[in-house]
């Protein structure tokens, strides 16, 4: 392997190494948030309230999609990652209301 190759191949584990502890906190993080949906949706379900809350997300979205923005992340992609876990969080409350 050349001196370019081998650093090539050093800077490419780096970059690996830092992609594997950011999905460690990732799926760290996005279990944090599901915990404080879940006490969210126990409290919903306890208060007959509606499992979903269409202003209030889409609210969410559009904070997100600045957010997004401003960390030059692409809009429609944060939009698609959110509405996924918005959907979920909706699921999960609709289950605790039965």
């Amino acid at each position: 392997m050349t001196d370019t190759a081998t650093r090539a191949a050093e800077v490419l584990k780096e970059h690996r190494q830092s992609i594997d502890r950011l999905d460690a906190i990732l799926v760290y993080t996005l279990a944090e948030r599901f915990k404080h949906t879940q006490a969210v949706g126990r409290l919903k379900a306890e208060h007959d309230l509606p499992p979903s809350d269409p202003s209030r997300e889409a609210r969410q979205i559009a904070r997100l999609e600045q957010l997004s923005q401003d960390a030059d992340l692409d809009p429609g992609f944060a939009k698609k990652f959110l509405t996924f876990i918005i959907s979920e969080v909706i699921r999960h409350h609709e289950k605790l209301q039965k």
